[in-house]
């Protein structure tokens, strides 16, 4: 596997050599100071050029990089549109292991990107056309303190859908519930505890991508349970992870809200569980979800 320093000679000796491309920088992990350093960090690399098109023509030149495993071409999806004009890239990874995630981007383009993440460090500048940056940190990835709006609305969302995923373990729709819940409810669980997170270091650190850092300010308990809303597809198993997930929901809710002064809606988290709840007993011939006289909070 060849080194950082041979991965990072290569990529400023192309960028020296070619003359279409005027500067380079890098962002991502590898500039963050507080992401753990590892032999899967990828190099993410700019390359600020005066135009795309002659990059995006050369099928081969990439070669330059090493031998090739597997790539992707991300601007070339039929799915996600792309201003191939002014931005293009090519993921590979290479029969050493080694990933690169490099990108074209035209002046004016990169210019407003560099000012607009925080982890970026110059590799070169031909022509001091990049403007100073400040030294790289994870800053605009840190968690934002919640106004009192969004805090309700992360609440909402959380104790709603539940009842979509209630129905859908009710019709054995696994598929449906295992989205409802990984891809919605689990959303605004990550926020409410990001956000306790945030309130405990000042609002100081970022949780990682799908918070694979939490763990360093959670309690071990806390970690835990939140690794136990973490399911199979087993409709038991998924009751169960969704009442861990409503627990862990409301104390950590319930204390972001004491901590910030905003109000709590006990009645709607009430309702929601008891709805959740009702649910789960039914019986699969069932005629009706809730039983006239039921104890409903409102």
């Amino acid at each position: 596997m060849r080194t950082e320093k041979e991965i990072m000679d290569l990529i400023i000796r192309t960028a020296e050599e070619d003359d279409r491309i005027r500067a380079a920088y890098m962002n991502g992990s590898r500039t963050n100071p507080n992401a753990p350093r590892d032999i899967f960090q990828d190099y993410d690399i700019v390359y600020v050029v005066k135009e795309t098109e002659s990059f995006i023509n050369d099928k081969e030149w990439i070669r330059r990089f090493g031998d090739i495993l597997f790539m992707q071409y991300p601007d070339e999806s039929p799915v996600y549109p792309a201003d191939k004009a002014n931005s293009y890239a090519w993921l590979m990874i290479f029969t050493d292991g080694n990933r690169l995630d490099l990108t074209v981007k035209t002046i004016v383009h990169a210019r407003k990107n560099i000012l607009e993440d925080t982890l970026c460090i110059i590799l070169l500048d031909k022509d001091g056309i990049l403007p100073d940056i400040p030294d790289s940190s994870d800053l605009t990835h840190h968690v934002d303190k919640p106004s009192e709006e969004r805090f309700e609305a992360t609440c909402n969302e959380f104790w709603w859908c539940l009842n979509n995923i209630a129905k859908g373990l009710w019709r054995n729709e696994v598929t449906y519930a295992q989205d409802m819940l990984n891809f919605v409810v689990r959303k605004q669980l990550e926020a409410v505890l990001a956000w306790k997170i945030g309130a405990l270091t000042g609002y100081s650190v970022s949780i990682g991508k799908s918070g694979k850092y939490m763990d360093r300010w959670l309690t071990p308990e806390e970690w835990q349970a939140y690794l136990d809303t973490y399911c199979s597809a087993d409709a038991s198993d998924m009751w169960r992870s969704v009442e861990i997930m409503c627990t862990l929901f409301r104390d950590t809710s319930e204390w972001v809200a004491e901590k910030n002064g905003f109000r709590f809606n006990k009645s709607e988290a009430d309702n929601s569980l008891f709805y959740l709840h009702s649910v789960k007993e039914m019986d699969r011939d069932a005629n009706e979800i809730l039983s006239r006289g039921s104890d409903i909070h409102v």
